[in-house]
């Protein structure tokens, strides 16, 4: 209308930020801030490294919406952005009894799948870890963490950690310390070890020949904690190492370089 003027209000943001499908998001804080993801409220952590400091870990599920999200950081809006990840595809030989279970395997699935989603979403104010996080091993990676898969030309999956080429008997050392949560041989996953380092972090060790650890351990970063092999779904011998942060599979490369960032590595 002539003579006044349309004002269009907009949300103001305080900065944007990016990160891909499928991984973490790590932000610094000088207080405990308050913070909520897509109005979910997510926990600050104290700084290990640097007294009266706070952090957060963000992790980005594999299947997150694509586009802006919202941050609201003590009630001031940051804008994050979650861009899609270069995947690559995959397609896998294995049993066919690996694709297409009978009933008795069915169940016995059904109660790992539950046994270990109840233990991922387990969160601690333990923190058992004072240094930087490393590999269990270092050979040439064969698959890589976010690839989509195809077994047997039928069942679509995507690759929820990263494998690493390990001859059968190859020794695997903990990422960093814990207490083994998980040490038993599953359908999929094979003769499987996974550690719980505190605060809903939990590293992954699939597919190995023998566990050498038991459920309930501390054990301490290179620690051996089992061979590698050729258990569970696989076509092949490997190490899968992977990473739940908050019961998602994130890509545990990138984490392990976000997080040794706390203390300057």
């Amino acid at each position: 209308m002539k003579g006044f003027l349309t004002l269009l209000i907009l949300p103001i943001f305080l900065y944007a930020l990016e990160v891909k499908n499928g991984e973490v998001k790590i932000l610094n804080f000088d207080k405990n801030s308050t913070v909520f993801f897509d109005s979910k409220r997510v926990k600050t952590l104290k700084n290990p490294y640097k007294k009266g400091k706070f952090y957060l870990l963000l992790p980005i599920k594999y299947r997150e919406r694509l586009g802006n999200h919202t941050l609201l950081i003590d009630g001031k809006k940051v804008s994050l952005r979650v861009e899609k990840g270069r995947y690559k595809k995959e397609s896998i030989s294995v049993a066919k009894s690996k694709v297409k279970p009978d009933k008795k395997a069915l169940n016995r699935i059904y109660k790992e799948y539950k046994s270990a989603k109840k233990i991922y979403a387990t969160f601690s104010d333990i923190v058992y870890w004072n240094k930087p996080f490393i590999l269990p091993l270092h050979s040439k990676i064969t698959s890589h963490y976010g690839n989509a898969r195809m077994f047997n030309h039928t069942l679509k999956s995507f690759h929820s950690g990263v494998d690493f080429r390990a001859k059968i008997g190859t020794k695997i050392e903990a990422a960093n310390d814990g207490v083994v949560v998980i040490a038993d041989d599953r359908y999929y996953a094979g003769g499987s070890v996974v550690i719980d380092h505190g605060q809903g972090l939990y590293s992954c060790y699939f597919h190995l020949s023998k566990i050498l650890v038991h459920k309930g351990q501390r054990v301490k970063q290179k620690e051996l904690i089992g061979l590698s092999g050729q258990s569970g779904r696989v076509n092949g011998p490997h190490l899968h190492f992977g990473i739940r942060l908050y019961s998602y599979a994130i890509n545990p490369l990138q984490f392990i370089k976000q997080i040794n960032t706390l203390m300057g590595h």
